[in-house]
C-alpha cells in the first residue's frame, strides 16, 4: 500500500482530473475476499489505469470506525471502541498493503477531521431547514438499561419470501432490504438475548421527498454521463419508485460524531450519514487544499468504487447530503458496483467467519499476484460470482503460468542462451534486409497488437475491468502462436536475421504485457522489469498527447537494441491437486470451527505424545515436526 510521501497531488487545469474512492469498510473485523474484490482491490486497478495514461488521479479510502459495528465488537472483545478501532485499522492496513493496494491516503472516520467537516455540513442542512425533528419508536433493553441501535438488534426478517432468521435490524443480510428494528420479528438483544420494548425517543431526520428534484436532475444526468453500471441503476430507481422518506441521521449511541445540536448534544451521527463524509475528511488528511478536489465539479471527476449493498447510500443519501447544504460539491460521476462473490458452496461472511479471509491469502503459499489475478477474472460485475478452489487452480496453472509465464519465460531464456545457442543475453538488433511491416506473420501480430491495445483503453475507460484484463491476456495468446508460428529454434539457424526480428519483436511484446498488466499485478510487472533489466521508470505511456501508443504498436521498436536483459526465471509454480485439497479442508466452515478444528488436532497430537516414550521422540521426527506445525495453528 503505497501512500504517497510527496507533496499532494492537485486538481491541475487542462488534464483530466480523478478522484477515485472505495468503500471505506468495517474496522470490526478483517476483510474477506468478497470485500477485498468489492472495493479496494477494484478502485485500485483503475487507479493504477489511471495513472498508466497519465491522469492526474488520487485514490482514496479508510477504515469506517463509527456506530454500532464498533461498539458491538468492542463487546464482544472486552474492549473500547476505539480499541477495536486501533486493532482492525492496522490489520486492514497490514492486509491492503499485502494485496499491493497503491491508496494515496487510507485514513480513518474516527479522526477530527471528520468530526469538524461532518457537523460543518450538518450546520449548512440545519441552516437551509433540509431536516426535521420527530419522535421515533425505537427498541430500548430494561436489562441493559440503553436504546438498542440497530446492529445491537436480530431477529427475523419480516420480507415476505425470505423470512431469514438472523436478520440485523438494520439490514438483512440474506436478502438486502433495508430494515428498522421494529420492523423485525421476534427482535432479541444481540448483547443479553432478551426481549427489547418499543421506546420513544426524538430524533433528527434528514428531510429526502423535499430533495427529491435536485436529487432526481443529478440522477438522471449523471448516470448517463458517467456511464453507471446496470446493478446501480436499477438498485437506485428502485429506491425513487418506492418513494424517498425522511431519513433519521442520529442514533442513541456514544461512539460517533456528536451532533451540534443543544437537545441533540447526547446523540451521535446515524453511520449513513457520517461514514461517506468519511471519503471527504480523509481527503483533507492528504492535502489542506481538500475543498479543490471535492469542490470543483468543473475540473474533477469523482469515480465511487463499491459492493452493490452500499450503492443507495452513494446514490440517494450522499448526494442528498452534499445537495441539501446548497455548495458546489463534486458529486459523484461514475459508480462501478459488484455483485456478490460467493464461496465453494455459500456465501462470504465476516460476521459469521466464513471464507477465505485478507490475512488467510497472506499465509498461504500462493503469492499476491495470483489472488489478485483470480479475484479480478473473477469479478461480479453484472451477477454473482463464485470463488472455488479448483477454479483458482485451474486458473493459475492454465492462464497464468502455461499461458503468460510460459511465453514470457521462453522469450527471455532464449535471449539469455550463450552465443551459438542464443543471444548472450542481449537484444539482438535487426539487418536492414527484414522489417515487422514486410514480415507476414509479425505484421499480422502487430496489427492485431494495435487492435487489441484500442479495446483495452476502451474497456478500462469504460471501467469493464475483467474485459480490460482479458483483453491484456490476449495479447499473451497471440505472442505464444506467433512464436509457435514463427518457429524461432528454427530460424535461428536458417535464417538468423528473421529470427532477430521475431525475438526483438516478442521481447517487445514482454515489456508491452508487463505495462498493461500493471494495474491487474503490480507484483508481476515488478519482476518482469527486473528480469529485462529495465528500470520501472521506463514504463509505458498510454497518455493521448506525449503517450507511446503508437510506438507499442510496432512491438519490435519497444526495447532497444543491444540491451542487456537480467536474468530469467519461472514466474508461476503450478498448484496440485493436494495443495488445492489441502486449502479446501483447511478453509471449510466458518473460523470459530477452524480453530474448534486446530485444537481438536493439538489435543490428539498430545496425547499421542503422552503415549509415546519420551527417548523415541527426536526433534527432527515427524510427530515432533507435526506438533510444532499443530501449535502455530492453534495460537493463530
Amino acid at each position: 500500500m503505497t501512500e504517497n510521501l510527496k507533496a499532494p497531488k492537485l486538481p491541475v487545469e487542462g488534464k483530466r482530473n480523478i478522484l477515485i474512492t472505495s468503500a471505506l469498510p468495517y474496522v470490526n473485523n478483517v476483510p474477506h475476499l468478497g470485500n477485498i474484490i468489492g472495493c479496494v482491490l477494484s478502485a485500485d486497478v483503475f487507479a493504477r489505469y489511471c495513472r498508466l495514461r497519465g491522469y492526474n488521479a488520487i485514490y482514496i479510502c479508510g477504515t469506517d470506525e463509527y456506530g454500532t459495528a464498533t461498539e458491538t465488537k468492542a463487546m464482544e472483545e472486552n474492549c473500547s471502541p476505539k480499541e477495536i478501532c486501533d486493532k482492525y485499522h492496522a490489520i486492514h492496513k497490514e492486509v491492503y498493503n499485502w494485496f499491493n493496494i497503491s491508496f494515496d491516503e487510507f485514513g480513518r472516520t474516527s479522526s477530527p477531521e471528520q468530526t469538524e467537516v461532518c457537523q460543518a455540513i450538518f450546520r449548512k442542512i440545519f441552516e437551509n431547514k433540509w431536516l426535521s425533528e420527530n419522535t421515533m419508536q425505537q427498541l430500548y433493553c430494561n436489562t441493559c438499561e440503553r436504546f438498542l441501535a440497530d446492529r445491537l438488534v436480530e431477529g427475523t426478517c419480516p420480507t415476505p419470501g425470505c423470512e431469514y432468521d438472523s436478520a440485523r435490524g438494520d439490514q438483512c443480510e440474506k436478502c438486502g432490504k433495508l430494515l428498522n428494528p421494529t420492523e423485525l420479528k421476534n427482535p432479541g438483544c444481540k448483547v443479553c438475548q432478551k426481549t427489547p420494548r418499543i421506546r420513544d425517543t426524538d430524533h433528527l431526520f434528514l428531510e429526502l421527498p423535499l430533495l427529491k428534484d435536485r436529487l432526481e436532475k443529478y440522477i438522471s444526468e449523471m448516470s448517463v454521463v458517467g456511464g453507471w453500471s446496470q446493478n446501480a441503476i436499477q438498485t437506485t430507481n428502485s429506491w425513487l419508485r418506492e418513494g424517498l422518506k425522511p431519513r433519521c441521521i442520529t442514533r442513541d449511541l456514544k461512539w460517533g460524531v456528536p451532533v451540534p445540536h443543544e437537545k441533540y448534544s447526547d446523540k451521535v451521527f446515524y453511520v449513513w450519514f457520517d461514514a461517506p463524509i468519511g471519503y471527504v475528511s480523509i481527503t483533507s488528511c492528504y492535502t489542506r487544499d481538500w475543498e479543490k478536489w471535492w469542490k470543483n465539479p468543473e475540473n474533477v471527476e469523482l469515480y465511487q468504487f463499491m459492493g452493490k449493498d452500499n450503492v443507495p447510500f452513494h446514490t440517494v443519501m450522499f448526494p442528498s447530503t452534499l445537495l441539501g447544504t446548497s455548495e458546489n460539491w463534486t458529486l459523484m460521476k461514475t459508480i462501478s458496483v459488484t455483485e456478490y462473490l460467493n464461496y465453494e458452496a455459500g456465501k462470504f461472511s465476516k460476521s459469521k467467519g466464513i471464507g477465505v479471509f485478507g490475512n488467510d491469502a497472506k499465509d498461504t503459499n500462493i503469492p499476491v499476484e495470483v489472488w489478485r489475478y483470480y479475484l479480478l477474472t473473477n469479478r461480479p460485475e453484472v451477477s454473482d460470482t463464485l470463488f472455488t478452489w479448483s477454479d483458482l487452480q485451474a486458473k493459475l496453472n492454465s492462464e497464468l503460468l502455461n499461458n503468460l509465464g510460459n511465453f514470457i519465460n521462453r522469450v527471455l531464456s532464449f535471449i539469455a542462451k550463450p552465443a551459438g545457442q542464443g543471444y548472450d543475453s542481449i537484444i539482438p538488433s535487426v539487418p536492414d534486409d527484414v522489417s515487422g511491416d514486410s514480415h507476414g506473420p509479425t505484421k499480422k501480430l502487430a496489427d492485431k497488437v494495435a487492435a487489441y491495445i484500442d479495446q483495452y483503453i476502451e474497456a478500462m475507460e469504460k471501467v469493464k475491468l475483467k474485459q480490460g484484463l482479458k483483453v491484456a491476456m490476449s495479447i499473451s495468446s497471440e505472442g505464444n502462436a506467433y512464436l509457435q508460428e514463427a518457429e524461432f529454434w528454427r530460424l535461428y539457424k536458417e535464417n538468423k536475421s528473421l529470427c532477430s526480428l521475431v525475438m526483438k519483436t516478442a521481447a517487445g511484446i514482454v515489456y508491452l504485457l508487463a505495462c498493461l498488466l500493471e494495474p491487474f499485478i503490480p507484483s508481476f510487472t515488478l519482476e518482469v522489469f527486473k528480469q529485462l533489466n529495465l528500470p520501472v521508470d521506463t514504463h509505458v505511456s498510454l497518455c493521448d498527447d506525449k503517450g507511446d501508443i503508437d510506438r507499442v504498436k510496432r512491438p519490435w521498436d519497444i526495447i532497444s537494441a543491444s540491451h542487456k536483459i537480467g536474468t530469467p526465471k519461472p514466474l508461476f509454480r503450478e498448484l496440485k491437486d493436494e495443495e488445492v485439497k489441502f486449502y479446501r479442508k483447511k478453509f471449510a466452515g466458518s473460523q470459530a470451527d477452524r480453530i474448534v478444528r486446530a485444537e481438536a488436532e493439538a489435543q490428539n497430537v498430545a496425547e499421542q505424545l503422552k503415549k509415546t516414550k519420551v527417548s523415541g521422540v527426536f526433534p527432527g521426527s515427524s510427530i515432533s515436526n507435526k506438533f510444532k506445525e499443530v501449535g502455530r495453528k492453534s495460537s493463530r
